[in-house]
C-alpha cells in the first residue's frame, strides 16, 4: 500500500464516517499491546482553540529539547500533517505502512474502524515505536467517546473554550457539551480550563482531579499566532507548561512563542493582503469578526466563504458580514458542502459565487478566506 492507496481507504464509504465510542479502538489497541499505555499525554478538548493550544505547547516543549508527539485534526493538505514528532510529519511511506498494518489487523479480527479510529491507532503505535517523551493529544470530536480518550491517565487535561458545535452529537445546551468535553478528565490527573462550567468542576471533584482555573492574562506580543482569541489559548497552554515542567525557563518559553506554527488561524499573507482563518462555527466566526474589527477597523473587506451544511451558517453569515462588504460564496468538493443558493438565501447582502475570479489584490481591500478547514486545499489552488 502506498500513500495514495491509504488515502483512498480512509476516504472510502466503509471508513469515512463518524461513530463515537471506545469499544472498537480499545480492541485494536489491545491487540497491538496497548501502545497508548507507554505514552505520557497532555489531552486537549474544547469547541475552539484546541489546535492553537496544542501548537503552543508543542513549540515550548520542542524548544526545551523534548521529543514531542503532536496529534491534531483535521489536516489542510495531507493526512501526514496530523501526526508529527518534534515538528516533522510522519513520512508518507510510514503513514501508508502503519495504515496497512492497522487495517489488516482490524480486518482479521472483524473490527470495523472509522477513519479517525484508524488514524488514532496509527498515531499511538507510531509514537510508541518512536519513544516520544510527551504526546500533545487533541480530541477529534467531543471528548467522552472520542477515540483519543482511550488513554487511562494523562499528565493533565485541558478544556478550551466551549460553545455550540456538533450539537447533533454533543447536546443542545452548553452544559451538555461541557459534559462531553469533561469526559477527558482522568482520576488524580489535573484539569486546566478558563471557564467555570459546573459540570467540569463536579467531574474534577468526582475524579479527585485538581482543577486549575486560568484567567486570560498572558502577554501575546511574542506569540507568532495573531487574533484576540489567542490570549486565552496562550494562558491555557502556558499554565500547563509551567505546572508540569517547572524546569523550563521563561527565556525558553518566549523563544518558543515566536516559532509557533499553526496555519490558517488569522494568518496574514502580505503579498495578497489576505487573511486565511479556518473559523468554521459561529463562535469561531465571532472571534474572527472581533479580531478583524480590532486589527482592521477601517479597512474595506472582501470575503470568500464556504462551509458544511451541518453548520449554523445562517448565524455565521449574519455575524460576519457588513453591508459594505464584497461577498463571495464557495461550494467545494466535499461531502455535505453547502450549496451556493443555500448560503445566498440566508445572506442579507448582495453576493456572488466564487469560481476562480482574479482579484486586484492591490485595490486596498482585505481579502478574508474562512468558513471551513475542508475547502482550503481546493480553494487555495484557485487563489
Amino acid at each position: 500500500m502506498n500513500y495514495e492507496d491509504a488515502v483512498k481507504l480512509l476516504t472510502s464509504q466503509g471508513k469515512f464516517y463518524i461513530e463515537l465510542g471506545l469499544e472498537r479502538i480499545s480492541r485494536i489497541l489491545d491487540i497491538l499491546g496497548n501502545p497508548q499505555d507507554k505514552l505520557k499525554c497532555i489531552h486537549i478538548a474544547g469547541t475552539n482553540g484546541k489546535g492553537s493550544v496544542c501548537a503552543i505547547i508543542e513549540s515550548v516543549l520542542k524548544e526545551a529539547g523534548m521529543k514531542v508527539g503532536l496529534y491534531t485534526s483535521p489536516h489542510i493538505f495531507d493526512y501526514t500533517e496530523r501526526i508529527k514528532i518534534s515538528g516533522n510529519e510522519i513520512s508518507k511511506n510510514d503513514f501508508a505502512n502503519y495504515v496497512e498494518k492497522i487495517c489488516s489487523i482490524a480486518d482479521k479480527n472483524n473490527i470495523y474502524l472509522t477513519e479517525f479510529e484508524i488514524l488514532t491507532a496509527v498515531m499511538f503505535e507510531y509514537f510508541a515505536d518512536n519513544s516520544v517523551d510527551v504526546v500533545v493529544l487533541e480530541t477529534g470530536l467531543g471528548g467522552r467517546f472520542d477515540a483519543t480518550n482511550v488513554i487511562k491517565s494523562n499528565l493533565c487535561s485541558i478544556i478550551t473554550h466551549i460553545d455550540f458545535d456538533h450539537t447533533e452529537r454533543l447536546g443542545k445546551t452548553l452544559e451538555q457539551i461541557a459534559f462531553e468535553k469533561a469526559g477527558i478528565i482522568k482520576e488524580n490527573c489535573p484539569v486546566i480550563t478558563a471557564e467555570g462550567f459546573e459540570i467540569i468542576k463536579d467531574t474534577a471533584d468526582k475524579k479527585n482531579s485538581l482543577m486549575i482555573m486560568v484567567s486570560p492574562f498572558e502577554d501575546t506580543s511574542n506569540l507568532s499566532l495573531k487574533g484576540l482569541y489567542q490570549q486565552e489559548n496562550l494562558s491555557l497552554a502556558l499554565t500547563a507548561v509551567r505546572y508540569l515542567f517547572k524546569d523550563i525557563s521563561e527565556d525558553t518559553v518566549q523563544k518558543a512563542l515566536k516559532k509557533v506554527q499553526h496555519p490558517f488561524r488569522f494568518q496574514y499573507f502580505a503579498d495578497k493582503n489576505m487573511i486565511i482563518d479556518a473559523a468554521h462555527n459561529p463562535n469561531g466566526i465571532r472571534a474572527l469578526k472581533q479580531s478583524l474589527d480590532f486589527y482592521y477597523a477601517n479597512t474595506s473587506r472582501r470575503f470568500i466563504f464556504g462551509c458544511l451544511k451541518n453548520k449554523d451558517y445562517r448565524k455565521m453569515i449574519t455575524e460576519l458580514f457588513n453591508p459594505e462588504d464584497e461577498i463571495y460564496f464557495y461550494h467545494f468538493n466535499y461531502p455535505n458542502s453547502a450549496e451556493i443558493d443555500e448560503l445566498q438565501s440566508v445572506c442579507p447582502y448582495p453576493s456572488k459565487e466564487f469560481t476562480g475570479q482574479k482579484f486586484n489584490y492591490k485595490d486596498g481591500k482585505l481579502t478574508v478566506v474562512c468558513g471551513s478547514f475542508y475547502m482550503m486545499k481546493e480553494l487555495l489552488t484557485k487563489l
